[in-house]
């Protein structure tokens, strides 16, 4: 029986400027860093206080990744919130750009998205 996700996965274009937007913007904690040479690739482990982790890679000419119109595969990654306009506040405080709030149609909640430096669509989810 599955008990949850333990991680996502992540391969960015500009390895210091994804860790300084997920940790300095978004504030998740570095667990473990790793530098791969075989591979030429960093692996750093990065988590939220509740234990919800991402694995940031960076690899050598890793292909872009489709997202607009929208590909195949996976669609965003939502973060739960408590109050989105406070953290909507404090990302624009940051400089990044998070698209007007909408509601739920179904559930009521408010929600909206943002993206990362390489434009991977994260999406905020009041609870």
């Amino acid at each position: 029986m599955l008990n949850g996700f333990h991680h996502v996965a992540i391969i960015c274009s500009d390895y210091l400027r994804s860790k300084a937007f997920y940790t300095d913007v978004l504030g998740f904690t570095v667990i473990d860093e790793n530098y791969r040479e075989a591979r030429k690739s960093y692996k750093c482990d990065l988590a939220l206080p509740d234990g919800s982790q991402i694995e940031l890679f960076s690899f050598p000419d890793a292909p872009s990744r489709p997202s607009r119109p929208e590909a195949q595969g996976l669609r965003h990654l939502a973060f739960q919130v408590t109050d989105i306009m406070s953290v909507i506040d404090s990302l624009e405080q940051k400089g990044v750009a998070c698209e007007p709030v909408r509601v739920d149609e179904y559930t009521g909640k408010q929600f909206t998205f943002f993206q990362d430096p390489d434009g991977l669509p994260l999406e905020l989810y009041e609870s």
